[in-house]
């Protein structure tokens, strides 16, 4: 069934099919109801979604296509992370603000504080792994490590690839077992399996996310000015300038205030900004006040759209709604469209 670079057999995954549908309406409920709620944004009719779903012991895997280029943005997960497996096609990620592009071959660590955007090319496939954050938790104790604080997103580096197909086959291994067999001893090598998969992503947290464009050498000053903010203040600088943006929403503000409001040079914020959103400081301005614009018109069925951009700060019409449709993949007016 799949074109993939993954040396993955998925035969044991594909005896557990849940649905196959060419029927939007049918997609989202189905799509929603084994994964999380979500807004599903379908650009093209080319509608053939399937889905096939298996539970482990505490992690389930899945494989999900739509067929068609959908844009996905669902609520923030509850008590939940996701790895994020490109089989083929590929597929872009925005979380809390930070930009990753996910190729085929390529797997994300997922794990959304504010918001979360996913866009997946046409006929792409992925394979995706549902983890408790207790197990992550459970084991980062275990090992008597640092308090756990999952990347909103965290691309695998190529290196580590081989080693993570290794690991989900195994899992995959585990799918064909008998379920007579299940075991006091084949329950703790199943618990083997799974503890093994989650504390490789654990040892994968210190590694540094692949960069969305390589830094010129003009960028390299300010880059390693933004590293030497590491840790909480690094988290400060970024809780300021989000703090000093939504409480100015409406207000014209230039590059010099958002850096102002940072306490940090325009040349380090932008590598601040870059680092942790994958966008630079004026985008991400743009974007938090879409986001609340979106917020109004979901919120308040009333409100009208010329006045909601107004008062969140898009003083042009035109490139509001190219902006709007860009992020939601939809027109405002189609959003509000939507509480009728």
């Amino acid at each position: 069934m799949l074109n993939t670079v993954h040396a993955l057999s998925l035969e044991p995954l594909y005896r557990r099919r849940v649905f196959q549908s060419s029927r939007k309406v049918d997609c989202h409920a189905q799509v929603a109801n084994e994964l999380s709620e979500h807004d599903l944004f379908w650009k093209g009719d080319d509608v053939d979604t399937v889905l096939f779903k298996a539970a482990i012991q505490q992690l389930q895997i899945f494989m999900l296509k739509y067929g068609a280029e959908v844009i996905v943005r669902p609520r923030l997960f509850n008590g939940f992370a996701l790895v994020h497996m490109t089989l083929s096609g590929s597929a872009e990620i925005e979380s809390d603000g930070r930009k990753v592009c996910i190729p085929q071959g390529h797997t994300a660590l997922i794990a959304p504080k504010r918001n979360l955007r996913l866009w997946w090319q046409a006929g792409s496939e992925q394979l995706i792994l549902k983890v408790p954050l207790a197990l992550f938790e459970e084991l980062r104790a275990a090992g008597q490590s640092a308090p756990l604080e999952l990347p909103s997103v965290l691309l695998l580096p190529p290196q580590a690839a081989p080693y993570w197909d290794l690991l989900i086959q195994s899992l995959l291994r585990v799918l064909a077992l008998p379920e007579q067999g299940q075991g006091q001893g084949q329950g703790e090598w199943v618990r083997h399996f799974e503890r093994s998969a989650v504390q490789f992503l654990l040892s994968q947290l210190t590694s540094t996310v692949e960069p969305v464009t390589s830094p010129s050498g003009a960028q390299r000053g300010a880059s390693q000015c933004a590293d030497s903010l590491v840790g909480a203040g690094k988290l400060q600088r970024l809780d300021m300038l989000e703090r000093y943006i939504r409480s100015r929403l409406c207000a014209p503000l230039a590059l010099a205030d958002l850096a102002g409001a940072a306490g940090v040079s325009v040349r380090t914020l932008n590598a601040l900004c870059h680092q942790q959103y994958g966008v630079a400081p004026m985008d991400l301005l743009r974007n938090i006040r879409l986001d609340a614009v979106r917020e109004r018109l979901l919120t308040h069925p009333g409100a009208n759209v010329t006045d909601t951009a107004f008062e969140f700060g898009f003083g042009h019409l035109g490139r509001f709604s190219a902006y709007y449709r860009e992020r939601f993949g939809e027109l405002p007016k189609q959003t509000r469209g939507m509480l009728r």
